[in-house]
């Protein structure tokens, strides 16, 4: 599945949201999130730019999926 070129970066926020990751610092035009498991926290910062270049979402995509365990598509979907 292809990455989309116009997604930005509060976009991807909404996304992640469903994932279990909520806000938990701003400074200047970057957005940290984390995701507190039984196993610790998780931290990704997202620009909050648009769009997003297509390197930045995908290696922020490519994390996440590591993180969880699945893939990038699933996040896509």
């Amino acid at each position: 599945m292809k990455l989309s070129r116009n997604i930005s970066g509060r976009d991807l926020i909404k996304l992640l949201s469903k994932f279990g990751y909520e806000i938990s610092r701003r400074k200047g035009s970057h957005i940290r999130l984390t995701r507190k498991t039984n196993q610790g926290s998780h931290h990704v910062t997202i620009p909050d730019h648009d769009p997003l270049k297509l390197g930045t979402l995908s290696g922020i995509i490519s994390d996440i999926a590591l993180h969880l365990g699945i893939s990038k598509e699933d996040i896509l979907k």
